[in-house]
């Protein structure tokens, strides 16, 4: 386990280091000018020249780059250009609203698709399993913007149950804050699930022509037993693939959902530095959002190994 781990944790690095590099190429060496980018085309010369020597684009992309890496280890992301404050301040705040999002929205996912995916499964070519996977379809085909969108009608202005948008802030009480989030949540775990609900359908019944469960069935186990207590673990590799993925796209893909919401959480500080020209927040968060993909895959890689040694085995 501990080579196995070393070689994980080896991965992690490298991939970390080369989304650091790929970053920094992108929004500081490529041509143009960033200092001009970020005061605009109406600014003087001196101003973007003095713009300039405050980020230090007046030395060697090198010396920038390993500067940038050593602030973000000690913890400095640097100060804000739109907003004057300390970048590291605006993320943990947005993150107090990205992360129980993306939290409460793959919990949902996770509950919805995997008891959908087992019945499914388990009615297989039969009316449940059929409708079902038909209602999956559907869930992929809808855009999760224009499903909020119907969730705020329904919901917020016909039945007046919740607000539109907006969040009140974790100081309001936990369930105010949580009540904010909730349409949000479901928006995106709809097409999520549906997602899931397929793949652990297609896992389930792979592992159902297994020999193993034709001998537990013999030995008289009932199916429901059968299903929940030797299926799931032996299909839960494919599964767990996707929800890591899954997990990682809710993090760093809910720019447009936290939009409709009006919802102040990572997706929407992204939108506003980008309109704002604020490079030095878009370098930061983007960088950020690729770690947290990153770690969630490494992560799952362990997951591997303790769901089915034989992962490990073959690894080393």
């Amino acid at each position: 386990m501990g080579l196995f781990l070393l070689k994980r944790l080896t991965t992690l690095v490298a991939t970390l280091l080369g989304a650091s590099i790929v970053v920094f190429l992108v929004l500081e060496i490529l041509p143009g000018n960033a200092a001009q980018m970020m005061m605009g085309p109406d600014a003087s010369p001196e101003a973007v020249q003095a713009l300039a020597i405050k980020l230090g684009l007046d030395r060697p992309a090198m010396e920038r780059y390993w500067h940038w890496i050593h602030a973000l280890i000690v913890g400095d992301m640097g100060i804000s250009h739109a907003y004057s404050s300390p970048v590291l301040d605006l993320v943990l705040e947005r993150l107090a609203v990205t992360v129980p999002l993306a939290v409460l929205a793959m919990l949902m996912t996770t509950a919805l698709a995997l008891v959908v995916g087992i019945y499914a499964a388990a009615q297989h070519n039969r009316l449940g399993d059929v409708g079902l996977m038909g209602l999956t379809q559907i869930g992929i085909a809808v855009p999760n913007f224009w499903f909020a969108i119907i969730l705020i009608l329904l919901f917020s202005v016909h039945l007046q149950w919740f607000s539109a948008g907006g969040f009140p802030g974790w100081g309001e009480g936990f369930w105010p804050a949580m009540q904010s989030l909730l349409l949000p949540a479901i928006s995106l775990a709809v097409v999520q699930s549906a997602i899931l609900a397929r793949i652990t359908r297609s896992a389930v019944l792979e592992v159902l022509r297994e020999d193993f469960v034709r001998t537990a069935r013999a030995k008289g186990l009932s199916q429901r037993a059968t299903l929940w207590g030797h299926v799931l673990r032996n299909a839960m590799i494919p599964v767990i693939t996707v929800m890591g993925l899954q997990f990682a796209n809710l993090l760093a893909g809910t720019i447009v959902v936290e939009n409709v919401f009006y919802l102040p959480g990572l997706g929407r500080l992204i939108f506003q530095s980008i309109s704002n020209r604020d490079l030095i927040v878009v370098r930061n968060c983007v960088l950020l959002l690729a770690t947290m993909v990153i770690v969630i895959n490494f992560v799952v890689d362990v997951l591997y190994a303790v769901i089915d040694p034989r992962v490990k085995a073959s690894d080393i």
